[in-house]
């Protein structure tokens, strides 16, 4: 059973011109291209103001359980992804799985090693909830 997840109106749009843009460079067979939209049409589209503060969106910090190793990541675009960083692109498997989720929620995730549960312990920074509204 899947929950609701929520989407900014600016990361949407972001999202989508990244997957418009992996049309264009030929890349559509990409498998995170196509689970990342797959997420998109599932979600709900909301205004910044209107957002939750315990939800994930892009460029929110944020600790999260990975079957019992708790882990500070940041979900970001995949230009910014640097694991020594802890910054996790958005096209991975966990960056897919987590964006719009919030704190509490537990997904199960499958990753090229196998399947994981994620748990998302709290949410340390959200840019909405700071006024960062453009990052």
């Amino acid at each position: 059973m899947s929950r609701q997840i929520y989407i900014t109106e600016t990361d949407y749009d972001r999202l989508k011109e990244l997957i418009s843009e992996a049309l264009i460079e030929g890349m559509q067979g990409d498998i995170s291209f196509k689970d990342l939209e797959n997420e998109l049409k599932k979600a709900k589209i909301v205004d910044v103001t209107l957002l939750p503060r315990n939800v994930i969106t892009m460029n929110s910090k944020i600790l999260i359980d990975l079957n019992g190793y708790e882990e500070e990541v940041s979900l970001v675009y995949p230009q910014d992804a640097d694991l020594i960083e802890n910054k996790i692109s958005v096209l991975s498997p966990i960056g897919i799985a987590i964006l719009g989720y919030g704190e509490g929620d537990t997904i199960n995730c499958e990753v090229p090693s196998g399947v994981m549960d994620i748990h998302i312990k709290s949410i340390l920074y959200q840019p909405e909830a700071a006024g960062d509204y453009h990052l």
